[in-house]
Parts: structure tokens; C-alpha cells; sequence
């Protein structure tokens, strides 16, 4: 990315662009502003401040506990480090099945307080009207599809399983009755290949765009969580290539901070602070 490409706001119609003249984009989830200033640096446009980080910044087993305040909190931590990425901010469990006016006064946080540029929400059919009621408040929704970790305990497992073609139809036609209801985006989590490309296709005359997470090449962009890309965690899923070792690398450097530290190395002849003669 060229330094003047940089300070150049990306917002929702840049994506729509990007969708229409076919150019694939890239998203990371993101939790603090730093990682979000590197990320952008390193030509990453789109962010999404995922609640995986009960995951992988709380240590939770789940993405359950997380709440709104804590998530409002990192959202505007990542705009802070990305002013100009196009930040989408996940509601946490709890904070839209609680009735719809509760549900739009979380999401507007998210965008008052949190300065993100849309909310993502799991959906099921019995959430439409909540998107369409958002929507009239002037949030931009987007729609989760496929598998969704926030039922976890529900189904006792992370369902991801599609079987025949009444499970390919069921998500189609949940997707268009997101749009329908004034949806901004699709977020397709797990999902077969084929499921993603009748998505694409079904909404190609909309425009909207069609983000996979491990949901398959005709998705316009990808997104992943960014410790399982750097092979921070100790599994990752299949649809997450590591690209980096920064786990090892880590623990080598722990474990060279150990060593001088401990052999009375550290600042024995280069203490930098003197007194002033």
C-alpha cells in the first residue's frame, strides 16, 4: 500500500466497490491498538474486533463471557491504532437477546462510544426483525451465518455440519432475508463451499458483500483470527494457514529475558541512568 493510500478512509462503500469490480479483501479480528497500527501498516484494511477475545485475551473456553463493556472498550482501542481501517465490532452473547430496544441501544454504543462502522450479530431466522429495527436506526448490520460459537452451549457443540440441500437452502434464504431487512454484509462462518458460492450468487445483484470464515473462494473477502494466523495458539482450525512461528518465538525470547536476567547480565556495565557529577 502506498503511503498515500493510507490515510484514506475505508468505509462501507469502499467494500462495496471492492465487491463489485471482483477485488478480494482481506480482514484479521483485532483486540488492542497496537497489533491494529501494525495490522494496518501491513496493508490489512478491514479489522474485526472479534469476541474470540474471550478466547484468546481472556482465556475463557468459550466467547461467552464476554460483555459489552469490555468489547466497546477494544473496539475503540483498535480504532485508536487503525483510525482509517474499516472496524467491525461483534455483540457479545447477551447483548441482543435481551429485546430489541436494549438490543439497538448496544449496537448504537458500538458506534458512539466504540467508533466501529458496523456490528456483527449471529442470526437465526427469529432475528430478522431485530436487523430490520436496527437497520431503521441507522446501524449497519452484519449478518453471521453458518456456524455460530455463541450456541455452543445450546447445542453442546460448535455445529458446522451441513448435510443435504435443504441445510444449503435454509442459509441462502436466511441470507436473503438478512439483506431484505437491510443487512449491510454477510459473515459466513464453516460453511461448505457450495453454500458460500448460492450465497454469492444470490446476492450478486445486491452488491453486499460476502465475508467467509473458513466459508469458501467465492467469498469476497476472508477473515481469521490473528493468533491462529500467527501461530500463537496451540490449535488451529483447518481454513487457518500459519504463517508465522511468533508462538516459539515468543517463548524463545521469554526464555532469553530468563537467562540474563538471572546470569546478573542485565544492565551490569550499560546501566543508561548516571548521577550528575
Amino acid at each position: 500500500m502506498a503511503d498515500g493510500d493510507r490515510s484514506q478512509r475505508v468505509s462501507l462503500s469502499t467494500l462495496r466497490k471492492w465487491t463489485r469490480s471482483g477485488q478480494r479483501f482481506a480482514m484479521l479480528t483485532c483486540y488492542d491498538a497496537l497489533t491494529a497500527h501494525r495490522l494496518w501498516r501491513g496493508g490489512v484494511k478491514t479489522l474485526l474486533v472479534g469476541d474470540t477475545a474471550g478466547h484468546v485475551v481472556l482465556g475463557y473456553d468459550s466467547t461467552l463471557p464476554v460483555d459489552m463493556d469490555f468489547m466497546v472498550a477494544i473496539t475503540a482501542a483498535v480504532r485508536r491504532g487503525a483510525p482509517h481501517a474499516f472496524v467491525m465490532a461483534d455483540m457479545p452473547f447477551g447483548s441482543y437477546q435481551c429485546g430489541d430496544d436494549e438490543a439497538t441501544h448496544n449496537a448504537v454504543r458500538f458506534l458512539k462510544e466504540g467508533l466501529a462502522d458496523a456490528v456483527k450479530l449471529e442470526v437465526a431466522p427469529l432475528h430478522v426483525p431485530l436487523l430490520e429495527r436496527m437497520s431503521a436506526a441507522g446501524v449497519p448490520v452484519v449478518a453471521h451465518l453458518g456456524s455460530r460459537p455463541q450456541m455452543v452451549r445450546s447445542q453442546g457443540r460448535y455445529r458446522k455440519a451441513y448435510h443435504d440441500e435443504n441445510d444449503v437452502r435454509f442459509t441462502v434464504d436466511l441470507a436473503k432475508a438478512c439483506i431484505d431487512a437491510g443487512a449491510v454484509m454477510i459473515l459466513l462462518e464453516a460453511v461448505p463451499a457450495e453454500v458460500s458460492q448460492q450465497v454469492v450468487d444470490a446476492l450478486h445483484e445486491s452488491g453486499v458483500p460476502v465475508v467467509g470464515c473458513g466459508g469458501g473462494p467465492a467469498c469476497h473477502g476472508h477473515v481469521v483470527v490473528l493468533p491462529d494466523l500467527l501461530g500463537m495458539t496451540d490449535w488451529q482450525p483447518p481454513f487457518v494457514p500459519v504463517v508465522a512461528d511468533v508462538g516459539v518465538q515468543v517463548e524463545r525470547a521469554a526464555a532469553q529475558w530468563v537467562e540474563l536476567v538471572s546470569s546478573g547480565r542485565y544492565l551490569a556495565d550499560d546501566h543508561p541512568y548516571r548521577i550528575d557529577p
